[in-house]
């Protein structure tokens, strides 16, 4: 089976949405019948078709991506759009909890530019470092930055886990069963990383820096309060359509 008609009515059968779609991208990366007749099988078994191909689409490019690593979700366009308005001529910026380094690698059309990124997952490392162009570090947050990038960042962002634990078995199979856990679960209230990116900001962001953290609307006022607590002014913007909402803040 090699014709788009037939590969689509089976990924439709299996419960792919967006079948025609899919079966395009699987056509076009297989080199032969039978490495298609294999991903085709993987896909109905439940595994996310970035994952199969090796690849992700975001904000017109294309990134390498690993069985296990975070997919990049069509949401987090936002953060990128919102952090592209705010940015200085020649920014500095962090993408901490990077992924594979979607986001950081949107903003490298903000050249020339210093750009660093930063995940635990040592897989999620090893993809950005393919994706990236700019430094990226493995470890915890704001731990293996550069000493001398305190207080000169102009931006950082962020798509920290947010989905609350026991949230994580309501997912969709091909997140919660796939993806690293660390890339999704979020404590609690979702919010556990993100305060600690939060607590982090004073000592890295210049006088006139922000903070973008991607979250949930649900989220946000509490996410708000926490940006203010440690005094910064914040503030949330949100796009019904992709269903994105991102806090911001800032010390000045």
């Amino acid at each position: 089976m090699s014709d788009l008609a037939g590969v689509a009515a089976t990924l439709r059968a299996a419960g792919c949405v967006f079948a025609e779609d899919e079966a395009r991208v699987l056509l076009s990366a297989a080199h032969d019948a039978g490495e298609l007749a294999a991903m085709i099988a993987r896909r109905v078994a439940g595994q996310p078709l970035e994952h199969i191909v090796g690849f992700a689409e975001f904000c017109g490019r294309t990134l390498a991506v690993e069985p296990g690593v975070f997919v990049p979700r069509r949401r987090t366009e936002f953060l990128v759009a919102q952090a592209i308005a705010l940015a200085p001529a020649r920014p500095v910026i962090v993408d901490l909890c990077c992924g594979c380094g979607a986001v950081a690698t949107a903003l490298s059309v903000l050249a020339p530019i210093r750009l660093y990124a930063v995940d635990v997952d040592p897989v999620a490392v090893r993809c950005a470092r393919r994706n990236v162009p700019g430094e990226v570090l493995e470890g915890d947050l704001y731990a293996p930055l550069p000493p001398d990038l305190r207080g000169r960042i102009d931006l950082v962002v962020a798509n920290a886990p947010y989905v609350p634990t026991d949230a994580i078995d309501l997912m969709p199979a091909e997140a919660r069963d796939y993806e690293t856990k660390v890339a999704l679960d979020g404590g609690a209230d979702g919010l556990d990383v993100a305060r600690r990116v939060v607590a982090g900001a004073g000592e890295w962001l210049n006088a006139t820096g922000h903070l973008l953290i991607e979250t949930s609307e649900a989220q946000a006022p509490d996410l708000t309060d926490t940006m203010m607590a440690y005094g910064l002014t914040a503030w949330t913007l949100s796009d019904d359509d992709l269903g994105a909402t991102v806090v911001i803040g800032r010390f000045a």
